[in-house]
């Protein structure tokens, strides 16, 4: 009888341990495809973008051509993971050079649908943000789950793999000289 308790107990946690990772790995999953969603969002956006600042942006059509085609790219079906996060990461650049350069444009900024295809790229850029807070949260719990004792072993058995978190280019991470940016005006 003990024995048989012992074996229920043992068949239990390894019910338990199988069904959380599964739960994580679906977690990560279901959180990523929330990530492309915006991602998508924004994608839809540029073509937009593009068209109405393009008559006005005679000096960047090599910039407006580099946000198309990583468009273009974007688009493509079956990216893995890690292709999409390197792919956003040139997107956000891109973008950001964009709306650099809207600024010396003053009869562009003062364009009401420039105006409000800015806001609404802001908002998907603030969705997406905190989509890849989310996933990064969700990716760190699923690769501890995956990497301690006792689920390592589990985890192992079921071919789980780390994931990749978004991380930002380190050119991001340099400090903003506001002096420069109010002499730039």
């Amino acid at each position: 009888m003990p024995f048989l308790i012992a074996i229920g107990v043992i068949a239990l946690i390894l019910i338990l341990m199988y069904n959380t990772l599964i739960a994580r790995k679906n977690q990560v999953d279901n959180i990523f495809a929330g990530v492309d969603a915006a991602l998508k969002k924004r994608f839809d956006l540029i073509p937009n973008l593009i068209a109405s600042v393009q008559e006005y942006m005679t000096h960047e059509r090599e910039l407006l051509s580099n946000i198309t085609k990583l468009r273009t790219e974007g688009m493509k079906p079956n990216l893995s993971d890690t292709e999409k996060i390197a792919l956003d990461q040139q997107v956000t650049s891109a973008l950001g050079s964009l709306m650099i350069s809207v600024e010396n444009y003053p009869d562009l900024k003062a364009n009401e649908n420039i105006m409000n295809l800015q806001r609404t790229l802001n908002e998907t850029e603030s969705q997406i943000a905190a989509a890849r807070r989310a996933y990064n949260q969700a990716v760190t719990d699923y690769n501890n789950i995956i990497e301690m004792f006792p689920t390592n072993y589990m985890a192992s058995w079921m071919a789980l793999t780390r994931r990749e978190v978004f991380v930002i280019d380190d050119h991001e991470r340099d400090n903003i000289n506001v002096k420069e940016l109010f002499n730039a005006s």
